[in-house]
């Protein structure tokens, strides 16, 4: 971006449906930024939700919820969001402090790795998204001064869009290993639109590489419409997760990649709260009981 560009067109893809949910995980990680314990650290993270209209009222601080921890979306669920950033960030470090020499963000949404992480300095990150979400980051960024640490590539595209082309076009090698991202993505997703994206990633890739994916096991998602996170998050701040989530039945993409010869490993959050002694544990009625985070590395011929 050469300057500052329309407010409407800030706010595209940011200010309702599943762009807003970019802005409740900037919150999240806001808020886990500013614990005395905290697992991830993002300052840019509370900017974004200050630039937005729809959530100047939303808390940064955990000190802002009148109960605090005990609320679930800003106790529970923000807990959650923070634990994904540092179990995602370690994955991405670890696979190009090894391999990979491109990062791909697969709607990067208000990602900030490029700008906080400690990458190696011959790394390249591409950012896909939509061009307005792309936009306003943008927009909040510059307002910092912040800079990237590496190489960032924006390529803003709509997933639904010809994203390959553009990856490529943006200068993407597909014979350099990368690692992919898709962050709270998928179950947005129509199931062949997973599939398509999985399978595009396993063409992309050359041996070495990797990829990251979160994923739901649900068969009935209306199941947990009442549990306090989804209750929660629609009385609080008006997102429904389960009308955006895709009602569609889900693929098994950890089983195609593993027919691909892909190795793959599949968590439960809870995994992580236990390794890192911080995060949500199980409870009754719990949405993030199908939650799964996925690993996968593509081995070299």
């Amino acid at each position: 971006m050469t300057g500052p560009v329309p407010q409407q067109t800030d706010l595209d893809g940011v200010d309702g449906g599943v762009g807003l949910t970019a802005l409740l995980v900037a919150a999240a990680r806001a808020i886990e930024t500013h614990r005395h314990d905290s697992l991830a650290q993002d300052a840019y993270a509370e900017h974004f939700v200050r630039a937005a209209p729809a959530c100047t009222h939303w808390p940064v601080r955990i000190e802002q919820v009148p109960d605090g921890d005990d609320n679930p979306l800003w106790g529970r669920f923000a807990r959650y969001f923070g634990l994904r950033t540092r179990v995602l960030d370690d994955f991405l470090l670890q696979s190009a402090r090894t391999n990979a020499r491109q990062v791909v963000l697969l709607g990067a949404g208000l990602d900030t790795r490029a700008f906080r992480l400690d990458w190696p300095s011959d790394l390249v990150v591409f950012e896909i998204d939509r061009a307005g979400v792309l936009a306003f980051k943008q927009q909040v960024l510059t307002g910092l001064s912040a800079a990237p640490k590496v190489k960032r590539v924006p390529v803003p595209v709509d997933l639904r869009a010809d994203w390959v082309s553009a990856l490529t076009t943006a200068g993407f090698d597909p014979a350099v290993p990368s690692v992919w991202l898709a962050e709270g993505l998928l179950f947005y997703l129509p199931g062949a639109a997973e599939t398509y994206l999985v399978d595009t990633v396993d063409r992309l890739t050359t041996g070495g590489s990797a990829l990251a994916f979160e994923a739901k096991l649900e068969k009935d998602l209306l199941a947990y419409r009442d549990s306090p996170i989804y209750t929660a998050t629609r009385e609080q701040i008006g997102i429904d997760l389960l009308h955006l989530f895709d009602a569609g039945p889900r693929p098994d993409s950890v089983g195609d990649l593993t027919a691909k010869g892909w190795s793959t490993s599949m968590h439960t959050p809870f995994d992580f709260t236990r390794r890192h002694g911080r995060g949500p544990v199980p409870e009754a009625n719990d949405a993030l009981e199908g939650n799964r985070w996925v690993f996968a590395h593509k081995p070299r011929p």
